[in-house]
C-alpha cells in the first residue's frame, strides 16, 4: 500500500539513488502488485520468479529493463520487508555486453535534415553534436550553454555528477537561431508544453523515432542511439579515447573503449562530427 511505498522510496532517498532510479524501482514493483492484482508483501517467492519469467519469456524484454526488475525487487524484498534468503532469492544476472548500433554520417545526416521543426531539430543535433543522455539534454537551462568557453555545463549527470561537454561552432548556430526562433526563456532550454517544466524525455524520444521514420532508417533504436553516434564519429575523426571519455561522462574508460569495435578506422585529424554532416541551416534552406 502507500505507507510500503513510502518507506521504499525514503529507504532509496537515504541511499542516495537518483530520482530516475527510485521512480523505475517504484514502477516495476507495482508492475509485479498490479499482475496478480495484491500487495506484494502477499506473495511469495515462487510468485515473484514467475513475474520476472513473464517479462523474460512474454514481454521480451530487453536486458536493462529486466536488470532494473530484479534489482527493485531484491532492494525491496530486502531491504523493506527484510525477507532474507529462505523466503527470498532471485539468481543474478549476468550483464551482456552488446555493441550500440550506430548510425553512418550519412544516415546521421539524413536524420537531422528532415527535422523542419526548429525546436526538434536543435534538440536531436544537441543529444548528437554534445554526446548528451536524453535525460541531460531535456534538463538543459540557456545558462548552460557557455558560448564564451564554447563548452556545454551537464549540471548532476548520472552518478550526481557535473561536467562539462564541447560546444560546437555548428551546434552554437544552430542553437542560435533556435532561440531567436522559439525564445524558450530563462527557465528550461528546452521547456515542454507547460513552459515552466522541461520537455520529458518520452517526448524528445518520440521526436527522435519520427525522424527516424521519417528518414527511412530501421536500426537505431532509441534517441541514445544518437549518443553512441557522437562517441563513434568523434574516434573515427582521430579524437583520443581520454577526451571523449570526459565529454560524455564515463566513469571508466573500459565503457568509452566499447566505441573501438564499431568504429572504422581512424583519420588523422580531428574533426567534429556535426562538422562532418555539411548540414544546411534552416534559414538558408
Amino acid at each position: 500500500g502507500s505507507i510500503l511505498r513510502k518507506h521504499f522510496n525514503d529507504y532509496m532517498v537515504l541511499r542516495g539513488l537518483s530520482s530516475n532510479t527510485q521512480e523505475a524501482y517504484i514502477l516495476a514493483v507495482l508492475g509485479l502488485a498490479r499482475y496478480y492484482n495484491q500487495s506484494p508483501a502477499k506473495l511469495n517467492n515462487d510468485q515473484i520468479q514467475a513475474y520476472l519469467l513473464y517479462l523474460i519469456k512474454d514481454r521480451c524484454q530487453a536486458w536493462s529493463t529486466l536488470n532494473v526488475a530484479f534489482s527493485a525487487m531484491r532492494c525491496f524484498y530486502t531491504q523493506i520487508l527484510k525477507w532474507d534468503e529462505t523466503r527470498f532469492h532471485i539468481p543474478r544476472r549476468s550483464r551482456q555486453k552488446k555493441r550500440p548500433r550506430v548510425l553512418s554520417i550519412q544516415e546521421t545526416r539524413r536524420l537531422l535534415s528532415v527535422v523542419t521543426i526548429p525546436k526538434h531539430r536543435t534538440l536531436l543535433m544537441t543529444v548528437y553534436g554534445a554526446g548528451l543522455r536524453v535525460s541531460e539534454v531535456v534538463r538543459l537551462k540557456p545558462h548552460h550553454i557557455e558560448s564564451d568557453r564554447m563548452l556545454i555545463r551537464v549540471e548532476q549527470a548520472k552518478g550526481r555528477v557535473d561536467r562539462y561537454t564541447i560546444l560546437q561552432d555548428r551546434l552554437l548556430e544552430e542553437l542560435r537561431i533556435y532561440w531567436k526562433v522559439y525564445r524558450p526563456g530563462r527557465e528550461w532550454l528546452f521547456p515542454g508544453r507547460d513552459r515552466n517544466q522541461p520537455i520529458s524525455r518520452a517526448a524528445a524520444q518520440r521526436i527522435y523515432d519520427q525522424a527516424r521514420d521519417k528518414a527511412g532508417i530501421t536500426r537505431g533504436r532509441g534517441i541514445h542511439t544518437l549518443r553512441h553516434c557522437f562517441a563513434t564519429h568523434m574516434l573515427e575523426a582521430g579524437e583520443d579515447l581520454d577526451t571523449i571519455q570526459r565529454w560524455m561522462g564515463h566513469k571508466s574508460i573500459v565503457t568509452t573503449s566499447g566505441y573501438l569495435h564499431v568504429c572504422k578506422p581512424r583519420q588523422r585529424t580531428a574533426k567534429s562530427p556535426l562538422d562532418e554532416l555539411n548540414l544546411p541551416s534552416l534559414l538558408k534552406q
